[in-house]
């Protein structure tokens, strides 16, 4: 069955859409209720921290998605998942920082979170098809279905998708396969998104922008030492390893 953006079932399916309050999210939605899918919003609620210094203040991007489904007239829920994120995904952050290692939470997070506990609340709501706003492709053979680059290579998210079993691809659609990031702000602004010239997030997912040596010292206490070379001499002080990665050139002073 050749089907929209390749999503298991047709329009005019109900399809739960990842919204952000980001252009990507929204371009997704848009697509799919054009397209003649059924759609609802979920934002999810990831982080309860009080954003002091962040760059992605949920109250804005809750008032972002709101204003997305109040202009495509599609109904929308804020879902609470603060709890699901620091059990499988932050607390896995922090283990590897305490041991030295760089980690990357993004890949965790499509796994545990977007495709985990929302999908998973999408299909317990009734939905037969989730998307999100991934530049990413799906090519499905029966049963099976194959993760594929999408039009965009600058924008490719497929290596943050690469850990997502067949159970999570088997209900999940990209609707941003075929379009460059620039079609997609094109597309938003023809169709009038309030969200069309938003700049992109960046960041620790669903934490966003954030002085990071600050940041994680509210979870990690610093052990300062010596740095050595490969002959065992001191040549400095570290402040702690949670703040380096292997391979470090810049900044170890």
């Amino acid at each position: 069955m050749d089907t929209p953006f390749g999503l298991p079932v047709p329009p005019p399916a109900r399809v739960v859409v990842g919204l952000s309050g980001g252009v990507d999210s929204a371009v997704t939605a848009l697509r799919l209720k054009r397209a003649g899918y059924d759609v609802l919003g979920l934002f999810m609620k990831n982080w309860e921290d009080d954003d002091a210094f962040g760059d992605c203040p949920a109250a804005d991007d809750i008032a972002d998605v709101q204003a997305i489904a109040a202009h495509l007239d599609i109904p929308v829920q804020v879902i609470n998942f603060a709890a699901e994120y620091r059990e499988q995904v932050f607390a896995h952050f922090l283990a590897e920082y305490r041991r030295g290692r760089t980690p990357n939470p993004d890949i965790l997070c499509n796994r545990q979170i977007k495709f985990g506990v929302f999908r998973e609340h999408a299909l317990a709501q009734g939905a037969q098809a989730i998307a999100t706003g991934h530049y990413a492709a799906l090519r499905r053979t029966g049963d099976a279905a194959e993760l594929l680059c999408p039009a965009d290579h600058d924008k490719d998210q497929t290596y943050f998708l690469h850990a997502l079993t067949q159970a999570q691809l088997a209900p999940a659609g990209f609707p941003l396969a075929d379009l460059t990031k620039r079609q997609g702000r094109a597309l938003a602004q023809e169709a009038g998104l309030p969200v069309a010239r938003k700049k992109d997030s960046t960041g620790i997912c669903f934490i966003g922008e954030r002085p990071f040596r600050e940041f994680l010292s509210r979870y990690l206490s610093a052990e300062p030492g010596d740095m050595l070379d490969a002959d065992g001499r001191a040549v400095g002080r570290h402040v702690g390893l949670p703040y380096y990665t292997l391979g470090q050139r810049q900044g170890l002073g």
